[in-house]
């Protein structure tokens, strides 16, 4: 008890400090002070903090950033970790919070109030909201040119597939039996990778098994089937017969979970990887 008393009595106090510091003294959007002390509370944070942030000024990652679907993994290695609740980051006195879905919905608020400056991701559901983000968030980590930089090089590896667009059609495939159509980032990293995609169905569902069985696609995008997060022993639509007929027979190209998990200039792998076999025979 006597532990717990110690515990919140210096969380009080780390929160009454921060709240009580003057206006200005924050990094804002058009602020030219850099953080120095910044969390990433999810794994799709982590991506942007471990890309555009020296390590000295990283004083913390989620617990995901070394998982196999987190992009930027190695070099997550020997940078401490702390959960995404209010009270462990808040003790820890950062400068800057990166979050995409971390927390939950109310912690931007909490964080604000304590005085702690946020940055939010967003969602990015297309290639171009992905270009949006890394030229917004770069310069709040204190590396606008790299950011920059970044943007510069994905259009023209952009512009190098769209001049060699094949027009054959790929499904995506997931463990779980879910595939998605136009609206989705999924839709748009086909079309960008010079492929149709084969679902015409808007948004994200699960296999049309029916359709499969009497139209194939030329290739098959299968993604998220090399983690340990994948729910192997569950059954789902891809276990269908119909399903694993079309990993057999058709073309497959293999997208690791790191690429696709969050919206990222890594998307670029898979695109890649996609344009590749776009032309195969």
């Amino acid at each position: 008890m006597a532990h717990a008393g110690r515990y919140w009595l210096k969380l009080c106090l780390v929160v009454g400090t921060l709240a009580s510091a003057p206006a200005g003294t924050l990094a804002g959007p058009s602020d030219p002070v850099i953080p120095q002390r910044i969390i990433s509370l999810d794994y799709c944070a982590d991506q942007y903090v471990l890309r555009f942030v020296e390590r000295p000024r990283i004083l913390a990652v989620s617990p995901d950033a070394t998982r196999d679907f987190s992009y930027e993994r190695a070099k997550a290695v020997g940078v401490p970790m702390v959960s995404p609740r209010a009270e462990d980051v808040v003790l820890r006195e950062p400068d800057l919070v990166v979050r995409s879905y971390g927390g939950g919905p109310g912690v931007t608020a909490l964080f604000e109030r304590a005085g702690i400056a946020v940055v939010n991701l967003g969602f990015s559901n297309t290639i171009e909201d992905i270009l949006t983000t890394i030229a917004r968030i770069a310069p709040r980590l204190g590396n606008a040119p790299e950011g920059q930089a970044l943007v510069t090089q994905m259009r023209a590896r952009l512009a190098r597939l769209k001049a060699a667009a094949a027009q054959r059609s790929a499904l995506y495939l997931t463990p779980t039996g879910v595939t998605s159509g136009p609206g989705s980032l999924v839709h748009e990293m086909l079309r960008a990778a010079g492929l149709v995609n084969y679902s015409e169905r808007a948004g994200w569902h699960p296999l049309p098994l029916e359709q499969l069985a009497y139209r194939q696609p030329d290739l098959i995008a299968a993604a998220f089937f090399n983690t340990q997060t994948s729910h192997r022993d569950a059954w789902s639509p891809s276990r269908h017969p119909v399903a694993q007929r079309q990993l057999k027979e058709q073309s497959v190209v293999p997208l690791q979970g790191a690429w696709t998990a969050c919206g990222g200039w890594f998307l670029m792998e898979a695109i890649e990887a996609l344009a590749a076999s776009a032309h195969g025979p």
